[in-house]
C-alpha cells in the first residue's frame, strides 16, 4: 500500500481513506528516522515547532515537527514533546554510552551480515567494553580472529559483498609491519581495513587509566604481554588484562588512533547500500 502524509490533516491517506498518524512520545533518546532524507539520530529535544537530533557521531540537525515527517519503527509518527521546559522528558539529558554516542530506547536489533573482525578476544571485549551499545543498536557482531597471519582466507569463506561489508581492526597497523603487509593483501571493494600504531591492543589504552606515567618499552626478544603484566605488578597476563580493561570507562581512556579506526569500521559496516538499511538479511 502507498500512502502520501497530509501534514495539515495529521492523518495517512492510503487505499483504505485517511487514518490517524500514531503519536509517539519523543523522549530523550528515541531513536528516530527523518522520512524525507534517512538521517536518523537520537532525540535530543522536542518542541512543538521543531525536533533537535543527534546521530551516532554527535552530529546534530533541527527539523520542523510536522505529523508524519518522521518515522519510528519504519512507522510513520507524530512525534508529541514530554512533559518539561527543555522538551526533554522531565529536562533531562539523554544518557550517553562509554562511546560518547546517545543511547538508543529501542531494542538491539537483528545481527546485520555485516561483521567486524579482530585479532584476538582482548581486541573484542576492550570494542564491547567501549561500543557495544552502538554495536547492538546497529545490530553489528565482533568477532576474533585469533590472529592476523589467516585474514585472507578468512575474507575469501566469508565472501564479502555490498550487503556483506567486512571491517578488520588490526594492531601495530604502521608502515612496513606485516600487518600493513596483509592488509594490502586483503584489499577488496566491500572490505575495509583500520588498525592502531600499537604492537598490541593493551597499549591503545591510555597509562594514565591504568595508573602508569607510560606503558614499558618491552624488547623484540622479550613476550610483550608478560612483561607489561610483570611491569604492572600482577604477573598474572589473563587478571593483568582484566585490570587494565576495567580502568577503561569511557572513549576517553583510549588512545585517538584507536577510537578513529573503530568509528570508521562501524559507519563503513552500517553504511546504507543503494540508499537502502541491509541490516539483518
Amino acid at each position: 500500500m502507498s500512502f502520501d502524509v497530509d501534514p495539515a490533516a495529521g492523518t495517512l491517506a492510503g487505499d483504505g481513506g485517511p487514518r490517524p498518524i500514531p503519536e509517539v512520545r519523543a523522549t530523550a533518546g528515541l531513536l528516530v528516522e527523518v522520512a524525507s532524507d534517512g538521517f536518523v539520530g537520537a532525540v535530543v529535544r522536542c518542541t512543538d515547532r521543531e525536533v533537535v537530533l543527534r546521530d551516532r557521531r554527535g552530529r546534530e540537525r533541527r527539523f520542523r515537527n510536522l505529523p508524519g515527517a518522521f518515522l519510528v519503527d519504519d512507522r510513520r509518527v507524530v512525534l508529541v514533546p514530554p512533559p518539561g521546559p527543555t522538551g526533554c522528558s522531565d529536562g533531562v539529558a539523554p544518557r550517553l554510552t562509554a562511546s560518547g554516542s546517545v543511547a538508543i530506547a529501542t531494542p538491539p536489533r537483528v545481527a546485520r551480515a555485516s561483521r567486524i573482525l579482530v585479532e584476538g578476544l582482548h581486541d573484542a571485549e576492550l570494542v564491547e567494553h567501549i561500543w557495544g551499545d552502538d554495536l547492538r543498536a546497529e545490530g553489528v557482531v565482533v568477532a576474533p580472529l585469533h590472529g592476523a597471519d589467516d585474514l585472507p582466507g578468512v575474507l575469501r569463506a566469508l565472501a564479502p559483498g555490498p550487503q556483506r561489508r567486512i571491517g578488520v581492526l588490526l594492531d601495530h597497523l604502521v608502515d612496513g609491519s606485516k600487518e600493513s603487509r596483509i592488509a594490502a593483501a586483503s584489499r577488496h571493494p566491500h572490505v575495509l581495513v583500520t588498525g592502531h600504531r600499537f604492537v598490541d591492543i593493551w597499549a591503545a589504552v591510555r597509562p594514565e587509566a591504568v595508573g602508569i606515567p607510560a606503558w614499558p618499552d618491552v624488547p623484540r626478544s622479550e613476550p610483550w604481554k608478560p612483561t607489561v603484566a610483570q611491569h604492572l605488578g600482577i604477573p598474572d597476563v589473563g587478571e593483568a588484562w582484566r585490570h587494565i580493561r576495567d580502568s577503561v570507562t569511557s572513549w576517553r581512556d583510549l588512545d585517538a588512533s584507536l577510537i578513529r579506526a573503530v568509528e570508521e569500521l562501524i559507519d563503513f559496516v552500517t553504511a546504507p547500500v543503494d540508499g537502502r538499511d541491509h541490516g539483518g538479511q
